[in-house]
């Protein structure tokens, strides 16, 4: 199952063989969920009730939320690698199968759900384990370039993923959509199954990890040593409460938020697709910079500083009259945050033990993909009392606290990433 533990060349991440076989595979898989996110909307809207295509699309939110802390857990013990191959294989198999059901029989609601549920179960253990194999496929000094191609492809996964699932359900239904999702995971396991994997240090007095003699006896207890790792660690610690500041202050107003503006306004959807475009234009720019480069020095402060200038910027989208300005706006954001994301996840990889990345990288995850989604139903009720402007500017104070914080914290203000 595995390929043999084998060194890496010191060589840039853009032209290891071994990096852009991941970044490869984590492309497909990458289209592969747009392309099924947008057959799943299609055929829960073809069931004709509207609670019930609420239900499908929320569905998968549950499992991805209570599993996620569990994938990391599962990604230490078994090997990143592992729980990636198997995630992509059972995430093709199952919407393989859909394809193949749907073809027989119209989509129902309880099919659906079922689909999603086990989709977003499958998740929760893909994206712990994708996240902590940066650092077992290259050097140190390469995490930031490949945190950058990682921010690229996810940009291009995403332009490229919508229209084809459009052009998939406008040709063939949901069905071949689905098919289209299930070959593109599919595509992702050859290039998997290639990769080197480099070998754990052996622990030290200072890694953090604990000795042979008390390893952890059970997934449980392998949770609670993950989490009193990154307690106790003097970097990880702090990051993590930038990471939920961040994410909190920023998904509600730049997801629900904009939607509602966009209304407000008189914009339409052409408004807000030219203002989401603007901000991908910006996180590719940010992306592209940080894959180029391969370092910025004093990360930490970069991370913060920018942080503190986005939330300037999400505070002025509720304020500005015309599409055209907020798309600008959109863009000066999506570069600031894109930028200090990336950063994040480069001193998340390059700061915590590589026997703890897996629980680490869930954790960060977690405030991603399961805590800050919950401020969509807070984002709406505060946007019908009090409008745009007041609920932007509280999510900027938000989003502006994490930087803050970040740089109050004397080791994460000082934090470098290794040349």
């Amino acid at each position: 199952m595995s390929a043999p533990a084998t060194e890496v060349p010191a060589r840039p991440a853009h032209r290891d063989p071994n990096v852009l076989r991941w970044l490869g595979a984590y492309t497909a898989s990458m289209i592969g969920d747009s392309v099924y996110f947008m057959a799943l909307a299609w055929a829960a809207a073809r069931t004709g009730s509207a609670s019930g295509t609420g239900l499908v699309l929320a569905a998968g939110s549950l499992p991805r939320a209570l599993l996620m802390l569990g994938g990391g857990v599962l990604a230490d013990r078994l090997g990143p690698r592992r729980v990636v191959i198997g995630s992509d294989a059972a995430r093709a198999l199952l919407v393989l199968s859909l394809a193949a059901v749907l073809v027989l029989t119209a989509p129902t609601v309880g099919v659906l759900v079922a689909v999603a549920l086990l989709f977003g179960a499958v998740d929760a253990l893909f994206l712990p384990a994708v996240g902590a194999l940066p650092p077992r496929i290259s050097g140190p000094d390469q995490l930031a370039r490949i945190q950058g191609l990682r921010a690229l492809a996810a940009r291009g996964s995403s332009i490229i993923g919508a229209p084809l699932g459009g052009v998939a359900v406008a040709t063939g239904g949901p069905a071949l959509a689905f098919a289209a999702a299930g070959v593109l995971f599919a595509l992702s396991l050859p290039l998997l199954l290639r990769l080197r994997i480099r070998p754990l240090p052996e622990p030290t007095e200072t890694s953090g990890e604990a000795p042979a003699a008390e390893k952890a006896p059970n997934a449980w207890h392998d949770l609670v040593d993950g989490l009193r790792y990154i307690r106790r660690h003097p970097l990880l610690g702090p990051l993590m409460l930038v990471i939920a500041l961040s994410e909190l202050g920023f998904v509600g107003p730049l997801n629900l938020g904009l939607i509602l503006l966009s209304e407000q306004r008189g914009w339409g959807a052409a408004g807000m697709g030219w203002i989401v475009a603007g901000f991908a234009g910006g996180a590719a720019g940010s992306a592209l910079v940080l894959a180029v480069r391969g370092r910025v020095p004093r990360a930490g402060t970069v991370m913060c500083l920018m942080a503190l200038v986005g939330a300037t910027g999400i505070a002025a989208l509720a304020q500005v009259p015309s599409v055209a300005l907020a798309a600008a706006i959109a863009a000066f954001v999506g570069l600031t945050a894109g930028l200090a994301g990336a950063l994040c996840g480069a001193l998340v990889q390059t700061a915590a033990d590589p026997a703890y990345l897996g629980r680490v990288t869930s954790v960060s995850t977690f405030f991603t993909y399961a805590i800050a989604p919950l401020s969509y139903p807070v984002t709406g009720a505060a946007v019908a009392l009090w409008g745009t402007g007041p609920v932007f500017a509280v999510s900027a104070a938000v989003c502006a606290a994490g930087g803050v914080m970040g740089l109050a914290v004397t080791t994460l203000r000082r934090a470098e990433l290794p040349r």
